[in-house]
Formats: C-alpha cells, structure tokens, sequence
C-alpha cells in the first residue's frame, strides 16, 4: 500500500486533499440530512422536557423542539443531502459548496445564538474549518468559478436601461405586483360572501380615511 502510495505523483496530492475534503463535507451534511429523515434522530426534546415549563427549557432545547415540526425538519434534511451529493462529484462541486456555505452559516449562526457557550464554540471552530475547506476547493476550481462569476456580473453594462421616471415609479408597480395574487381570493370573497366584504371594504377606507 505504501508503495502505491509512493507511485502517486506529488503534483496529485492537492487533488486528493481537495477530494478528501469534498467527502468530508458531503458526508457531514449527508448524515445530517439523513438524521432528520429518520424517527428519533435530530431535533425533538424528552417527554420529560415536553413536561417543563418553557422558561425552565435552556434555549436550545427549545430550538430542537421547533425544528422537529414538518415540513421544516425534512426539507432541510433533504437539502443538506442534495448538497451532500452534489459535492462528491468533480461536476456538481461547485454547486454543492454553493449550496453548501449558506446552509452551513445558519447552522453556525443559530449554534451561537441557541447552543451553551462551550459547545457553541466548539461547533464554530469546526465550522469555520468547514469554509475553509470550501473556499479551498473553490480556489481549486478557481478557472470554472471564474467563468461563473463573469457570466453573471461581468457582462452587464451599468448604462441605464429605462428613463429615470420609470425607475422612480417601480415601488408603485412593485405594490401592484403584490396584489395581482391576492386578486382572484378577492373576487371569489366577494361573490360568495358579498355582505361581509361591503363591510370589509368600509372598515379599510374608514381605517384609511
């Protein structure tokens, strides 16, 4: 085995650290996806914590009781193990450390807010290894996120493309926007209830005016 290591030519010992370390990362998130899949694995407190009164909870026991609802629990499940895949293989690398760094920085973000202090820390360490890892691998596939990055901001001109009046007027359109979906709910409301929503259009104007 020593002597096939050997054989590896040094200019390949990157890859492999590069490879190593998108196993890594795939298989932590992948566990983590699968735990959440699975009956009684991440999130969910105790029937004796379900017992305490929640000021008597620390705070992270009372996030692990919020995270364990659907369809919270296994979306996220489901997209850590999508990251997971998609970073064991050399073509989908990229979009799994995308996909990847996001995820990973709430995770971070709520162990800080919600975790005991120690163990906080030691989930910030670990954590803060993890994106190097990414950057590392980004930097190794630095001619490809290259060619990402230029087609999404390089190529655009900052020459205006509408009259400065249109733009002034985009928050109106943009409130008209907001609206359209409601507008069929709306319709419907006033077809079958018509005496309710009178008397809901005059408390908004009586709101307003």
């Amino acid at each position: 085995m020593i002597k096939k290591l050997s054989s590896i030519p040094k200019e390949s010992y990157w890859e492999y650290f590069i490879l190593v370390a998108r196993f890594l990362l795939a298989a932590t998130f992948f566990s983590y996806g699968y735990s959440k899949l699975i009956e009684n694995g991440q999130f969910g407190i105790s029937p004796q914590e379900m017992a305490t009164p929640i000021k008597d909870l620390s705070l992270f026991r009372v996030m692990w009781y919020l995270f364990d609802h659907e369809p919270f629990k296994s979306t996220i499940g489901i997209i850590q193990m999508i990251a997971g895949i998609l970073l064991l293989f050399n073509r989908t690398a990229i979009l799994g450390v995308m996909f990847f760094i996001p995820i990973a920085a709430n995770i971070l973000l709520m162990d800080i807010s919600f975790m005991p202090e120690g163990l906080a820390m030691g989930f910030t360490r670990r954590f803060v290894w993890y994106f190097i890892l990414c950057f590392l691998i980004l930097w190794n596939n630095k001619e490809r996120v290259k060619t990402i990055w230029n087609a999404m901001i390089k190529k655009f001109s900052m020459k205006l493309r509408f009259p400065i009046l249109i733009y002034l007027l985009v928050p109106l359109f943009a409130l008209i926007l907001e609206i359209i979906p409601g507008i069929p709910q709306l319709l419907f409301y006033f077809f079958t209830e018509p005496n309710k929503s009178l008397n809901s259009i005059k408390q908004v104007f009586h709101l307003l005016f």
